[in-house]
């Protein structure tokens, strides 16, 4: 097993997390690409409705609602990075099949469902195997630069692939993009099978319980503590909220203000650029507020920017929709490093997986919900009229994080020592 690296060691010198690293960024530009290119699939390609087109947001995210918790209790008894592995290959299938399907003209807005399902579901086990695994690479002292780092790049990354995405969507057709987010799976692949780190091995545990039994011992952690609860209360209502509009922000930009799809990649590209950001305040906040009033700052302060995200028109009025995404951008991801780390150090380690899975499970469960609200109301109300709605309710929601003891404490608990045992 490769040591965590020492303390003071730069991460960059640390040859396991280059290589995890390098693939994580790679795969988070595909992904972003696939952000813009699957819907402008629908709408260009298929001539998709607006509810279609929410209903692919919707059925990425479906799987966590679906399998979210017993994937918690499978990725604690399994070794991590096989799984990330597994789930790469069958990620790269899927989005090969689209280019595919598109060229012998079977393509169908069914077709985009099923590989969108699909891709979620295999998005849930490396997710929850990566929040695992990453503690045993670099240890706790490394962790929160880790993630920020982690964080930093997929924000980066978020920022050039929508521009790619749709740069290709106007050269070439949207679907080469999805030919490019499968090539970035194998890089991920490649990257981490170079990887030397072994995870230590795990204690021997008595006969494996029953799932049910399993999934309620995290969830009971989780549902007990006063900390992760509030945090999972947020994150839940925030996500709602945040897909509300961001599921239908594609069709709201070309439908609505006239926006041409190579424009349109790079508006949401500038929107994303917030994140690289928050990736590279969270622990410079984190260190001069505390990780406690630094993640409050963070969601507060930048939460009524999405405000000017309804007010997008044509010509410089496109300056609202990028100032607004960019700010709450950056206030959602620093929030997330700060949060990510906290999650990583607070819980007993044997149980993370579960109560990673447990908050994925309410945090991600209300993506599709929202992403469907969206589409819904978009078609009732218009597509305007709906992200005014959505944006509202983002902004109210984070009174959420008043309501537990973050709010009385400068700095986030280090660990959760009276519910080891939970």
């Amino acid at each position: 097993m490769t040591a965590p690296v020492a303390e003071g060691a730069r991460l960059a010198g640390h040859r396991d997390f280059r290589l995890f690293w390098a693939g994580q960024t790679t795969s988070k530009f595909g992904s972003a690409i696939t952000a813009v290119a699957l819907p402008l699939v629908a709408v260009g390609t298929l001539d998709a409705s607006t509810l279609e087109v929410a209903l692919l947001q919707a059925a990425v995210w479906l799987p966590w609602l679906l399998i979210g918790l017993p994937v918690g209790v499978w990725v604690d008894r399994l070794p991590r990075r096989p799984v990330m592995v597994t789930c790469n290959v069958a990620a790269l299938l899927l989005f090969t099949s689209v280019p595919v399907a598109a060229w012998l003209d079977a393509l169908t807005i069914g077709h985009l469902l099923t590989v969108a399902l699909l891709a979620g579901a295999a998005s849930v086990f490396f997710e929850t195997a990566y929040q695992v695994y990453l503690p045993s690479l670099l240890g706790p002292d490394r962790l929160a630069e880790g993630n920020a780092k982690l964080h930093g790049s997929e924000a980066t990354a978020q920022v050039a692939g929508p521009g790619v995405g749709g740069l290709i969507a106007q050269l070439a057709g949207a679907v080469f993009g999805l030919l490019a987010d499968a090539a970035t799976f194998l890089i991920s692949t490649v990257c981490l099978l170079a990887m030397r780190h072994r995870e230590p091995r795990r204690p021997a545990r008595s006969p494996r319980r029953a799932l049910l039994t399993e999934i309620t011992e995290g969830l009971r952690f989780l549902a007990r503590d006063p900390y992760l609860r509030v945090l999972a209360a947020f994150g839940a209502a925030a996500n709602l909220t945040l897909t509300g509009y961001q599921s239908i922000l594609v069709v709201f930009l070309v439908r609505e203000n006239g926006v041409q799809p190579g424009t349109v990649g790079v508006v949401v590209a500038v929107m994303s650029g917030g994140g690289v950001l928050g990736a590279l305040i969270a622990t410079r906040v984190a260190r001069r507020f505390g990780t406690a009033r630094g993640m409050l700052l963070c969601q507060l302060g930048a939460a009524p920017f999405a405000l000017l995200i309804p007010l997008a028109g044509a010509g410089l009025r496109l300056a609202a929709v990028m100032v607004g995404g960019m700010a709450v951008g950056m206030g959602v991801v620093a929030g997330n490093i700060i949060k990510d780390s906290f999650r990583q150090t607070y819980t007993p380690h044997h149980l993370l997986g579960r109560v990673v899975t447990g908050m994925h499970l309410i945090n991600y469960g209300t993506i599709p919900v929202g992403a469907f609200l969206g589409g819904l109301l978009g078609t009732v109300l218009g597509l305007r009229p709906t992200v005014w709605v959505m944006t509202v309710a983002f902004v109210l929601s984070t009174g959420i994080l008043l309501l537990g003891p973050i709010k009385g404490h400068r700095e986030l608990p280090h660990a959760a020592a009276s519910r080891l045992g939970a």
